[in-house]
């Protein structure tokens, strides 16, 4: 995944993070995270003011994702740290994840509702559509399977091109690229998953 060779590069500056965050609980990183997305969608909601021409609301919101993409990668790695992992912290840090995706996707699309742009709204149903899709279909399929990390299309890789997406004002052509490689990914997943049942794996 670029994420990964993304992740290498900025190792060290996440490590000194985590240390100055490490005082704070994990759940409470999680749920920052989450409130920063809301503040994201909100300059998604209302970029461009009244003529809709100007990317600076879009800008600042990418910027707030950004930050709340921080808090989503620090708040599991405090919990190593702390020697506080738990399920129930992998599992929030999960649902808050989705809530915050579709957190995103809602201000673009009440975005493009004031400018009524009908296959704008589309479009950014069917990459929401394509990014839950590709977690439930790792989710469900690792019930089945050990693991199933396959496809072009993680959440980070989502999360970094709507950050660069708002940031340089391209976003329709950032949305193209979720609705289409989000979506084939979840059917990467499936085919995926089917080979290995296949081959006789049995939770």
């Amino acid at each position: 995944m670029i994420t990964e060779r993304i992740g290498d590069v900025f190792a060290r500056p996440v490590e000194r993070l985590v240390r100055l965050f490490a005082h704070v609980s994990p759940d409470v990183l999680t749920i920052t995270g989450l409130a920063l997305n809301g503040v994201a969608c909100a300059g998604f909601a209302f970029a461009g003011g009244k003529d809709y021409r100007s990317p600076v609301s879009l800008q600042v919101g990418g910027v707030v994702a950004l930050a709340a993409s921080i808090f989503d990668m620090l708040d599991g790695r405090v919990a190593r740290l702390r020697g506080r992992e738990t399920k129930f912290g992998a599992f929030l840090d999960s649902t808050m994840d989705r809530y915050s995706d579709m957190v995103l996707y809602m201000g673009l699309m009440i975005l493009y509702a004031r400018m009524d742009r009908t296959p704008q709204m589309v479009l950014v149903w069917v990459a929401a559509f394509g990014s839950f899709m590709t977690s439930y279909a790792r989710a469900r399929a690792e019930s089945l399977v050990p693991r199933c990390t396959v496809g072009l299309l993680e959440r980070p890789e989502r999360i970094v091109l709507l950050v660069v997406g708002a940031l340089t004002n391209h976003m329709v052509a950032v949305l193209w690229i979720i609705a289409v490689l989000s979506n084939v990914t979840a059917v990467q997943r499936v085919v995926y998953t089917y080979v290995e049942l296949k081959k006789g794996w049995r939770p």
